[in-house]
This record gives C-alpha cells, structure tokens and sequence, in this order.
C-alpha cells in the first residue's frame, strides 16, 4: 500500500460559538494507513473529524482533500428515520426511484453516478449481515442500536468513498458484530481514520493520532505502542521540567549571591576611599563605575532570569495534565434487600418471545446481555414505564430512572447546568457547577446548548442529572453508559457503580466494564429472531 496523503490539515484553527478556540495551528497529513483518532471528551474530535470531511470550516487554516470522504457521524442513530437514511444513501435511492419513473433531471442522473445496482448491493450486504428482513424504506425505530449501527457501517463502506471517517463505529455493538466490523476494516484498502476510545479496534490500527490541548501528534503504531509511547513521553516531560525548575532554583540562589558580593564590594570600596583622603571626583567616578557594573550585572540577571522561565514555561506546554474525573454515588442509606424489582413472565413488545423472570433486591447489581435485538433496551423501557408489556407482570416499588444510550432526556437546547438544577434543584448553584467540572465539564462547556457538546459530555451532563437528583434512586436503569466515555471517565463510572446503594441494571457489550462493577449476576437474552 502506497502512503499517498488524501488528506492535509494546514495551520488549522477552530473556535467554538462563544470565541474560545477549541484547538489551533493544527498540521498533519493523513494517507491510506488505518488511522486511529484518540483524546479525551471534549478536545473536539468529532468536530476534527467534521473538519476532514468538509461538513465544517476552519476558523482559520485550511483543509485539503484529494479524493472524496464519507462521514460516518456518532449521532446517525438519532437522526435517522428509515434504513436508507442510516446508511446515508436515501438521497442516491430516491434519485434512482425517480430515473425508474421517468425522470431526465441531470441531477438525480448526478446523485446515482454510475451506482445503478446500489439497491442490490443494500440488500445484499443487510442478508449477509443477518439483516434480510430489512428493506431501505423499513423505519430504524424499529431497530435496535447495534443493528441501526450495522446498518450505517454497511452504507459507510457502499458509499465507496477514497477515505472513511467513523466517529465511534463500534458503540451498540455486540461482540459477533464487533467482529464482523474488525473484518470490514481488515479488508478496507482505502484511506481510513477511526475515532474511538474502544481499546479492541484501536489495536488494530497502523496509527494513532492523539488531539489534546497540547495539540495533534501522531504516533506510528497501535493502541498498545501509542500507551508506551505516550507513558516514555510523558516521563520524560516531567522528568525536563523537574530538571529546569531545579536549575532555575539554582541560578536563582548564584545570582542572589552574586548580588549580595557586588553589595560588599561597593560598601568596603567606599568605606576605603574615603578613609584615603581621595578627592571627591576620584571618589564619584569609582561609585559611577561600581553603580554601571551592577546596572549591567543586574540586566544580565535578568535576562538570565527571564530566559530560563521561558525555558520552564515551554517545558510545562510539554506535560499535559490529566484532568481527575470524579462521580459520587448519592449517600443515602437504605434498606437493603427490599425487593424494587419483580418480573414474572414477563413477555416483551418487540424483541424476543421468551418470558422473563427475574428479581432484584436494593443493593443487587445486574447485568442485561444479549445479541442485538434481542430485546435489551426494550426491556429497560417497559420497566421504566414507557412501554407496555405484551404479557406478564411487572412490579416496581420506590424511584427509578433509565439513562438511556441516546440521552434522550436531555434536550438539545438545555444547557449542561440548566439540565442538573432541574433534577436538583435543593442544591446550591455552586455545588451543581463544583459536580459538572468535577466530570470534567468546565465553566464555559455547561452553558453551551448541549447539542453543542460531544456524545461523551452528553452522557456526562445526563448522568449528573439521575445521580444528583434531590430524590435518590432505589433503581438504576443503564443502557449502554460507557458508550463515548475516555478511559478516565470510565473508570470513574465504575467506581461509582460500585459504591452506589440502590439497585442496578445495566446493558452493556463491555465485558471489562462489567467485570469492574462486581455483579451479582447476569440476564441474558437469547439470540435474534
């Protein structure tokens, strides 16, 4: 494979709606190589990724692409209302449909190019997938969030592009799709960049590129050489501005006593010239000579002085600092083992026929498992109460609340902070603002509209919401939460988890973010029908 550059960022600059640039001066070229894009929530990833394919410009700088990109956005799910607009080619169908009735518009000849079998090959692709029922007209609501996802992949990969970008390709997945989309990109011999923070599939790119506030590095190998490299990197930064803090101590100790000399030099030259009984000119010419040898000597101390801080402060860029993430489970105390949940026979609206029995106690922690579209995030909204049961009974006793995978409980135009005091609205303006930047969410980020932020500082804002709630939770719904999360703020999830009191069902494809919850056991839901 040649690694010929298709795309090229040149001096780029981005700035967000309130001034505040996001990231600057930004250089890197990206060529046929599987590339993996990292960095935490927030740092403006997905807006990179806009930026590369064109849906966005640059506040200044330029980007230059040679070849055509598709965009595969995190949020196509959301957005979407029927396969074909899952997988991006209900513009190209429609055009097609309307050439099949007649139509000599040169645009829709324009849109089809020379794709005239593209129908086939979707459908094609939805069979070999598991996914034959599904025409292009069938709506996603009906599809669960690893097929929905399965279905844009299949239309990423139709669309025939010289450069794919996906952002979060394999969040909804189960572990038999994950797998299926590692094959994909094994077989992918175009340009492709990958933004993620599933460890799996970023070992298996050729490159990381990491974006931080430091900017945007690359490194030349897979997720497990960009951690050895990124740890030597980080070593070694602390280990220079160790060294430069220390010498600038010491310059700062040599200059004070060489200041404190000159001192009693002056003083012991003017007490023995006037006990010479030199004349008063000889005398006022030794203080003038003795005054511009210190004025000189204190200019060189300060510039001495002023380089070496320069030398500090550009060694201080150099190391980045980790931001702490912290999530406090609510300390309420509780009964445990009264029952808040009960299923008995319970069959779901959609999903699988089998019938569900189950109980869960205060203080059990279940995991809800099974393939896409067995029913999982059905079963959380029937027993969140937005859905009805098909048959059987279902009991639920105290408060409960469902995070779903799409943080559809948080509106776009409500800001981070807004969202956290409707929940709670007993705490006080300063501790609600002290929890957002304790996720990591600063001053600036949880006034913007929340449509604004990234699929991780969503699901931070809504989680601040359920947890910090005035009335605590006796049951936890959780569908697929460290969808979009850094690792950090993975591991601050867990944490959490494992401290939090009241009862807990969580979905999940993670099997490492369920081990670190330590559950009392699992549900598991069979296979597609």
């Amino acid at each position: 494979m040649t690694n010929t550059s298709i795309l090229t960022l040149d001096s780029v600059a981005l700035a967000l709606p309130s001034g505040r640039p996001l990231f600057t001066d930004l250089n890197a070229s990206f060529d046929q190589r599987r590339t993996g894009l990292v960095g935490r929530n927030g740092v403006g990833k997905s807006l990179l990724g806009q930026l590369l394919a064109g849906l966005r410009e640059p506040s200044q700088g330029r980007c230059l692409r040679h070849g055509r990109v598709h965009y595969l956005d995190q949020q196509i799910i959301e957005r979407s209302a029927s396969v074909a607009d899952l997988a991006q080619l209900g513009g190209t169908l429609a055009a097609l449909e309307r050439i099949e009735h007649g139509s000599c518009d040169t645009q829709d000849f324009d849109a089809v190019a020379d794709r005239w079998n593209i129908r086939e090959q979707l459908q094609a692709q939805l069979q070999r997938h598991g996914l034959g029922h599904l025409d292009p007209c069938s709506p996603s609501a009906h599809l669960s969030g690893g097929q929905a996802m399965t279905v844009a992949l299949l239309g990423a990969w139709l669309n025939d592009a010289d450069y794919l970008i996906l952002d979060e390709p394999s969040n909804h997945l189960d572990g038999s799709a994950r797998g299926r989309l590692l094959e994909m990109i094994e077989a992918w011999n175009k340009g492709l960049l990958v933004i993620s923070h599933d460890r799996a599939l970023l070992g298996h790119m050729a490159r990381i590129v990491e974006l931080s506030p430091l900017g945007l590095q690359s490194y030349g190998g897979n997720y497990d050489f960009y951690g050895q490299q990124k740890q030597q990197q980080r070593v070694q930064a602390e280990q220079q501005l160790t060294r430069l803090k220390q010498e600038r101590q010491r310059q700062a100790r040599e200059l004070q006593h060489q200041r404190e000399n000159l001192e009693r030099h002056q003083t012991r030259a003017g007490r023995q010239a006037k006990q010479s009984n030199q004349a008063q000119i000889l005398i006022d010419r030794q203080q003038q000579r003795s005054q511009a040898t210190a004025g000189r000597q204190r200019r060189e101390q300060r510039d001495a002085r002023a380089h070496l801080d320069d030398q500090v402060r550009a060694a201080a860029l150099k190391v980045e600092r980790e931001v702490a993430i912290a999530l406090r489970a609510p300390s309420v105390q509780r009964h445990q083992g009264r029952e808040v949940l009960a299923l008995e026979r319970l069959s779901l609206p959609r999903g699988l026929a089998q019938a569900l029995d189950l109980r869960l106690c205060q203080g059990q922690r279940m995991a809800l498992v099974g393939d896409n579209g067995s029913g999982k995030s059905t079963l959380l909204r029937v027993i969140a109460g937005e859905l009805a049961p098909q048959a059987g009974q279902l009991r639920t006793s105290g408060e409960l609340t469902l995070l779903d995978q799409h943080c559809s409980h948080l509106p776009g135009e409500q800001t981070a902070l807004a969202h956290l005091a409707v929940a709670s609205p007993r705490l006080p303006l300063a501790e609600q603002r002290t929890r957002l930047a304790q996720l990591g969410l600063d001053a600036a980020r949880i006034e913007l509209p929340s449509a604004l932020l990234s699929g991780g500082e969503r699901l931070k804002a809504a989680l601040a919401a359920v947890l910090y709630r005035d009335r605590p939770l006796d049951l936890l719904l959780l569908d697929e939460p460290n969808n979009h999360l850094d690792l950090p703020s993975l591991a601050a999830l867990e944490s959490m988890l494992r401290q939090f009191a009241g009862a807990l069902l969580v979905v999940s494809h993670d099997p490492l973010f369920l081990e670190g919850l330590a559950l009392d056991g699992y549900l598991r839901l069979g296979s597609d029908d």
